[in-house]
């Protein structure tokens, strides 16, 4: 049933996806204490929310209001949960969350339509190369999802190519679940040692953690290297462990879609206001038929672009661009703005680049600057990438000439569930 409301016209969409939300409310109402509290400070009367406009009267919550109120979150009783998890403290602090046993179902839910959204299907074989332990959810979520799809697993984990390679020999997985610098790695490891990765069984990989594309969905620098090598095609996914959800690609690969029946979506801008089409905003997410630690318009911090008309796919559903920015992580250099992300994807278009890292400091002058730590390479090269950043972004960072292992470390923190390309030091 929900898969064909994706299918149906906009309007019938917008009155379903309301329909949850004013449930969600009312839930969210009668069980957190943190968002009693809100709306009794606010004085909002749910019963008169009868618009997306009134919606907006509920003030924004924040990472900080996590953190701080964390307890004040959860809305079931403590003996009704079961699984506790963290962010990836990208930002900062990692965030604990908890969930019961109807989030964990709601969460199969989602990542079963996720991969169906890829094309994953019963009968099909799917290795996950990334982490399932360290209070990691997205892991734990695949392996529900796929559980409830029906679908074959073979659980690697993350790293240990050698593993990974066996286990395609001997499983036979059609389809990865990887991050897409490790599908690097892997190519990395095969001609090192004679495997004939291109005739594998291996024909498509669902990404995570590193975008695929850029803000105009042209395959990025990175899924460019990919498909060079190895002609997977390539699923980009977003997703984050306050969201539970996740936005992934069809087979148009136009843009994330939205399961509008599991997550309300705004792109705002700097005013608070929704952006039109094509614009670039942040994501402000309230999921929908969650349990244990519900929220309401949570600002994610995460800039991306909407695109509201229907996809080639017959889905009527809004997509996501990949992430473009963090809205904390924006550097105004001289006078230009640039996030991060922009400058991984301009690096990523050179092979020759074996690692890097970007690190961001405070002038002198209370000034952002921007350095960047690469692993060494041809002078002529240097040159070029010189010229390409500043080109593609009207700046040139300083860059600096590193040893790889150098460079290894700083992006591979201990305990850190995935690399830190960009280090801010602000």
């Amino acid at each position: 049933m929900m898969k064909e409301l994706y299918y149906r016209d906009t309007e019938k969409i917008r009155k379903k996806q309301w329909a949850f939300l004013r449930e969600q409310l009312l839930y969210t109402s009668r069980n957190s204490p943190f968002y009693r509290e809100l709306f009794r400070k606010h004085k909002i009367d749910l019963s008169r929310l009868a618009s997306y406009n009134d919606f907006r009267r509920i003030s924004l919550t924040t990472k900080e209001d996590l953190q701080q109120q964390n307890s004040e979150f959860i809305s079931v009783a403590k003996e009704e949960i079961i699984d506790f998890v963290t962010t990836s403290g990208t930002l900062g602090d990692p965030v604990s969350l908890a969930l019961n046993e109807a989030d964990l179902e709601r969460l199969a839910t989602n990542e079963m339509k996720s991969f169906q959204m890829a094309g994953v299907k019963k009968q099909d074989v799917v290795q996950i190369t990334t982490t399932l332990d360290r209070r990691f959810m997205a892991g734990m979520a695949y392996f529900l999802g796929l559980c409830k799809l029906g679908a074959g697993i073979v659980r690697t984990g993350s790293g240990l190519p050698k593993l990974q390679w066996d286990s395609i020999e001997r499983f036979q997985p059609k389809y990865l679940v990887a991050v897409p610098s490790f599908l690097l790695k892997m190519i990395e490891f095969a001609e090192a040692n004679g495997i004939d990765y291109r005739n594998s069984s291996v024909k498509a990989a669902i990404c995570i953690g590193e975008p695929l594309r850029n803000e105009h969905l042209e395959l990025n620098g990175l899924a460019t290297r990919i498909r060079k090598l190895w002609n997977l095609e390539l699923f980009s996914t977003y997703a984050s462990t306050e969201m539970a959800t996740a936005f992934t690609e069809c087979e148009m690969h136009h843009g994330n879609h939205i399961l509008s029946d599991l997550i309300f979506t705004e792109v705002l801008n700097n005013r608070g206001e929704p952006v039109e089409d094509g614009e670039i905003g942040e994501l402000v997410v309230s999921p929908l038929q969650t349990r244990t630690m519900p929220l309401l318009r949570y600002a994610t911090g995460d800039m991306v672009k909407i695109f509201r008309e229907p996809c080639a796919c017959g889905r009527n559903t809004p997509r996501l661009s990949p992430v473009i920015g963090r809205k904390k992580q924006m550097l105004k250099l001289k006078g230009t703005s640039v996030y991060p992300q922009q400058i991984i994807n301009a690096l990523n278009s050179f092979s020759g680049i074996e690692s890097f890292v970007i690190e961001a400091r405070t002038g002198a002058l209370d000034t952002d600057e921007l350095f960047i730590k690469i692993s060494r390479i041809g002078e002529q090269e240097l040159q070029e990438i010189k010229e390409h950043l500043k080109s593609s972004l009207q700046v040139t960072p300083q860059i600096e000439e590193t040893e790889k292992a150098v460079i290894e470390e700083l992006k591979f923190p201990k305990q850190s569930r995935k690399p830190q390309i960009f280090i801010d030091y602000r």
